[in-house]
């Protein structure tokens, strides 16, 4: 065991933002590094997760998860070094993944702590590519959209640590077509040079479903949704008949302050024989092994390829959360506190 550092650094929410979050609604603050108890362990944390749904999780509304807390730790996904362990099977100098992030050092019981190899692949991708990120994509697409070979794919924020999975795992498994769009020309370039889609576009550059009908003159099988509104309007109309929508995220009401517009094109999902379905991670945990086997594998061999940016330091970790809520992240937004 080593010396315990006496205090750690950690981010508060202290109060409930109206819209988009800025940076006066969190607090870095200061506080005493408790020792392990029996049955837990004290974590170094090496890398932060910043995602889309921790901003749900500040306004105080009954969700699928519990809302922050006001003048108390946030919490999300980090993985790190163990420094002290009364846990059975968990020993110093152990590297762990668990939810209890935004601070630099983490006590926690050994039960939340899940162990993770740095000789198999970087800490951070743990977070990302090989972490929740990695499954939702792997879930969504293939157990939620019900994805068949042959099927056409089209993915919003595809450039991200998510859609940037979903087109891959869909071209890996043999769909017809992958299209994506972002937020960017250079994102848009990365997601056909870099990651394989056969069509990309700008939807900043307007008429988005102009510019699918154009990326997917046969129409779509299978749209992956992570903002809803417009976007969502469009891929129902380019849908074919049985076509599946698994909706992730609807970033686009996230930081809205009066109700968004439903898709106006409904009645079409009818017609279609359309189906759209919510998807949640947690509930698809039993796709792990195969999930962690199949993509480690693709990896291995250099057919899916990943993005991270990184923010360094704990005092950069809400300027990235606000980044990565603006889309200015390619791949996985990740927060580093050890160099």
């Amino acid at each position: 065991m080593v010396e315990l550092p006496t205090t750690s650094r950690e981010w508060h929410l202290v109060a409930r933002p109206h819209g988009w979050p800025e940076p006066d609604h969190f607090a870095l603050r200061e506080v005493p590094v408790a020792a392990p108890g029996p049955g837990r362990i004290v974590v170094r944390n090496s890398y932060l997760s910043v995602d889309p749904y921790m901003r749900g999780r500040m306004d105080d509304v009954k969700s699928y998860v519990p809302p922050f807390n006001l003048d108390e730790p946030m919490d999300g996904g980090a993985v790190g070094r163990v420094i002290a362990s009364e846990a059975e099977g968990i020993e110093v100098g152990d590297h762990v993944l668990h939810q209890y992030g935004w601070r630099e050092y983490a006590t926690l019981s050994g039960q939340g702590a899940t162990k993770v190899d740095p000789d198999v692949a970087p800490l951070s991708t743990y977070l990302g590519v090989l972490g929740m990120p990695g499954l939702t994509a792997y879930a969504g697409l293939l157990e939620v959209a019900s994805f068949r070979e042959g099927d056409a794919v089209f993915v919003f924020a595809a450039a991200g640590a998510v859609g940037s999975m979903v087109g891959q795992i869909a071209r890996l498994k043999g769909a017809s077509r992958v299209i994506g769009s972002a937020g960017s020309a250079e994102k848009v370039e990365s997601l056909v040079n870099e990651y394989g889609f056969h069509a990309a576009f700008n939807y900043k550059d307007g008429d988005v479903s102009g510019q699918l009908r154009a990326a997917a003159p046969d129409g779509i099988d299978v749209y992956f949704d992570n903002v809803g509104g417009e976007h969502l309007e469009a891929a129902i109309g380019a849908l074919n008949r049985h076509g599946r929508v698994t909706v992730c995220g609807m970033i686009s009401q996230y930081n809205a302050v009066e109700p968004t517009p439903a898709p106006r094109n409904l009645p079409l999902v009818i017609g279609k024989r359309l189906r759209i379905e919510g998807m949640l991670v947690t509930d698809h945990a039993g796709l792990r092994p195969r999930f962690v086997e199949d993509v480690a594998g693709w990896l291995r061999s250099g057919e899916l390829t990943y993005r991270e940016t990184v923010a360094n330091g704990i005092d950069q970790a809400v300027q990235a959360f606000l980044g990565m809520l603006r889309g200015e992240n390619a791949g996985k937004m990740v927060v580093a506190l050890e160099s």
